[in-house]
């Protein structure tokens, strides 16, 4: 049976000059409400008083009344009362304690957005046409949308490298639960090799950012050397520099969603480690190579890819000896290294690959836990780290 899930559709476009303007226009407009609301409700949290949704939008009617932000009413207002519809779900995960406190909008040349809802745009017959814009985008329509879906809401956005893109939200009802099978599988992520499978499968690490790092260090060097400011040599070597980042994200997004998508048509049962990833990127002998492999960009794909094709993932968690526990008979051994890849049991003499065997183990445990576990949705974190293993509910894309 389909379900109906909130999909976003991304494409590129490329605005003509007067479209480039508008939104750029747009993009400094959303920052600069964004920060005068966060600036207001900082200084009441500071008083000891909240401001919620409701206030900061009565503000932003204040403002555009005044000489000095009278540039706001030459904007679409949609995408102003997005942002700070923004800022507050950004408080409320800073309150929830999901998230830490929001931060100010200060680089220009990073990446920018704009959000509209339906009353901001025109979609009619695969032509998309935003509010205060004559003519509609030049998308290139590299895949269909589903059939009769109709965008709820449009994201508008321009990387670092100079790209546009437009993301469309839809419900697509197509998504089918594939059909159930009696295969399991266990995981273990690692840098030599981007995963290890407890069938003994090793998936190589494409090391995206490696293969492009001289590339990269010569581009950071030639704009290291141009003059600080707004000219036109050091824009361009910026953004040389950011077409090389993009390729890395590009390529490396590509090989994970490939991926993702094969282990959860393959098998009903995915069992994961849940690492930490945050406190690991604070090696700084591996914060590179843990950054570039994307454990966690994994994670949510996997998750989120079950959860639409009734596939079950099971996260084991991250204090479990997976490494030193002997797949075989059970023995764990006191101490196992980095550096040791092969080991043989003490005890039956099994001799085992470092990841092949985690890999087993972290299955085992899932499996327990799919078996004797539970109908109740467990924390993410254990708290101190008393749990062996735990369930993890897939989250929906959002």
């Amino acid at each position: 049976m389909a379900t109906r899930v909130k999909r976003a559709f991304k494409y590129r476009f490329y605005p003509t000059d007067a479209q480039a303007a508008e939104l750029s226009r747009t993009f400094g407009c959303v920052r600069k409400v964004y920060n005068m609301a966060l600036a207001a409700r900082t200084e009441a949290w500071a008083r000891g008083e909240r401001v919620n949704y409701n206030q900061t939008s009565a503000m932003l009617t204040a403002w555009k009344k005044t000489e000095e932000l009278a540039y706001l009413n030459e904007v679409s207002s949609v995408p102003l009362q997005q942002a700070l519809r923004h800022l507050q779900a950004a408080f409320a995960n800073f309150f929830a304690k999901r998230a830490k406190y929001p931060r100010f909008k200060v680089k220009k040349k990073s990446r920018a957005s704009a959000e509209y809802t339906s009353s901001a745009f025109r979609f009619r017959d695969g032509s998309l046409t935003l509010a205060k814009m004559a003519d509609p985008l030049n998308i290139v329509w590299s895949r269909p949308l589903p059939e009769g879906a109709s965008p709820s809401t449009v994201t508008v956005s321009r990387d670092c490298a100079g790209r546009w893109f437009v993301s469309l939200l839809c419900e697509d009802a197509s998504v089918k639960p594939l059909a159930a099978t009696d295969t399991a599988l266990g995981i273990d992520v690692g840098l030599d090799h981007l995963l290890t499978l407890s069938t003994g499968e090793k998936i190589a690490n494409p090391r995206h950012e490696r293969r492009d790092r001289e590339r990269l260090a010569k581009a950071q060097r030639e704009l290291s050397r141009k003059a600080r400011g707004d000219g036109a040599n050091r824009r361009k070597a910026r953004q040389k520099v950011a077409e090389i980042h993009a390729r890395i994200t590009d390529r490396r997004r590509d090989v994970l969603h490939k991926l993702t998508t094969r282990l959860v048509r393959e098998n009903q049962t995915l069992v994961i480690e849940d690492l930490t990833v945050r406190a690991m990127v604070k090696n700084r002998s591996l914060a590179r190579a843990i950054s570039d492999a994307a454990w966690s960009q994994f994670r949510s794909m996997l998750e989120y890819k079950a959860h639409w094709y009734g596939r079950e993932v099971v996260a084991v968690d991250r204090f479990f000896p997976s490494s030193k526990l002997c797949s075989h008979c059970g023995t764990l051994q006191p101490e196992m290294p980095l550096s040791v890849r092969t080991w043989t049991c003490d005890s039956c003499g099994t001799a085992h690959d470092r990841d092949v065997n985690a890999a087993k183990n972290l299955l085992a445990a899932g499996l327990a836990v799919s078996v004797c576990g539970a109908g109740v949705r467990p924390q993410r974190r254990t708290p101190g780290g008393q749990s062996a293993v735990k369930q993890k509910t897939p989250r929906r894309e959002p």
